[in-house]
């Protein structure tokens, strides 16, 4: 009989995978579908940097281990956040490559964490953030995100005796899943309450590129002292359509990173160099397809909240990122795992409920922009043709 590890009996197959079967079902039956659960970008990055991803994978000495990163990489990486956010980063001691910004997460923990260790986690929070602490067997302690309080995480509102005993805080604005943006003060706040406690901070900024109606997203790092007690995530899957070639970055603190490095050098062999070498053309290039990207998630936002409330789902159009965080409508009596079932089975349309993020996502829902616009009419009309919202029952 195999024995498998404790630490297993945490997992559960993600949501993604649950609805994904239940997808599978009804297309079976030969019914349409339109899928907003999974927030893969379906935006293919600027034909710059396809070509040199092309090239870079049509040449055969690049099939090597590439063991640690290009040069080339670490200095556009910085380069690009002296740019973008003002932010000298040292490209040789404070930036390392990550395989996607969900690699960092899943691995930090295990550099800074010991079993039993506390790691405050936001809540609700895309699940890996938890996830990485629960594979170090670290305690999770998790800091409420609440719509009275513009879903900023209440520092004030955190225990100073937790807080004492945290080793980590891990941090994500713009906020999957609850698309809030996180004003300039908070950043110097969460760098104050993590100095005076000895905490180190991680903020996931993935989603900086995509915020909406004129607004602009800026870096933890930004702040006076930030990079004394953390780092940065950032990542090109979002910002150059590159998620499937996973290629992300953590920049900041030189000890967090030297540890990280550490760690990878003895669990992965580096990216792989036709990916590096798109990434810089990414990164060097020109930025308007940054614009283009914005712009397209934007249209989709705007047509979305449109469609959908016209036909009865009444929805609040999301300040950032590449989701919508949809409050359920207000005549449904029954959870947002219900309401996600019921809306699958009666018209095709896949959302994802707000409790596979935390007992606090209850009531909502996490729509991912990644359908075309006719897609999105065809959701709302086929929401609309179901009778689900009509009936005002569930």
């Amino acid at each position: 009989m195999i024995r498998f590890a404790k630490r297993m009996d945490q997992f559960a197959p993600g949501v993604f995978t649950r609805l994904a079967a239940a997808k599978q079902e009804i297309l079976k039956a030969g019914r349409p579908v339109v899928d907003f659960s999974v927030g893969a970008p379906n935006i293919p990055p600027a034909p710059h940097v396809l070509e040199t991803l092309a090239r870079a994978a049509a040449a055969g000495e690049n099939y090597t281990y590439a063991l640690s990163d290009l040069p080339e990489l670490t200095a556009a990486a910085a380069a690009w956040y002296g740019r973008r956010f003002g932010v000298a980063i040292d490209p040789e001691t404070e930036v390392t490559s990550l395989l996607g910004s969900q690699d960092g997460l899943a691995h930090l923990c295990l550099t800074l964490a010991d079993p039993g260790d506390t790691v405050l986690v936001p809540e609700p929070c895309y699940p890996v953030f938890a996830d990485g602490a629960r594979l170090a067997g670290a305690e999770i302690v998790f800091m409420p995100q609440r719509p009275e309080n513009n879903w900023l995480i209440d520092l004030d509102a955190i225990p100073d005796r937790v807080a004492r005993r945290a080793k980590l805080m891990i941090v994500c604005y713009p906020n999957n899943p609850t698309t809030a943006a996180a004003p300039p003060g908070f950043y110097e706040k969460l760098t104050a309450f993590a100095k005076a406690r000895d905490i180190a901070v991680l903020h996931d900024n993935a989603y900086s590129e995509l915020v909406f109606d004129g607004g602009r997203a800026g870096s933890f790092l930004g702040v006076p002292g930030a990079r004394d007690v953390g780092l940065e995530f950032n990542s090109l899957s979002k910002t150059y359509g590159l998620a499937g070639a996973r290629i992300g970055f953590a920049l900041g603190n030189r000890e967090m990173i030297a540890r990280l490095k550490l760690l990878k050098s003895n669990i992965d062999f580096g990216v792989f160099l036709p990916v590096q070498k798109a990434a810089v053309a990414a990164l060097n290039g020109p930025q308007d397809c940054v614009a283009v990207a914005r712009a397209a998630y934007e249209r989709r936002r705007d047509l979305l909240t449109a469609e959908f409330s016209r036909v009865g789902w009444p929805i609040k159009p999301s300040p950032a990122t590449m989701f919508v965080w949809a409050a359920l409508p207000p005549f449904f009596r029954g959870g947002c795992e219900d309401f996600a079932e019921q809306l699958m089975r009666l018209s095709g349309v896949v959302v994802i409920p707000g409790t596979a993020f935390g007992p606090s996502g209850e009531g909502y829902v996490r729509i991912a922009l990644v359908r075309s616009e006719e897609e999105i009419i065809a959701a709302a009309a086929a929401i609309a043709e179901s009778g689900m919202l009509g009936s005002r029952g569930g």
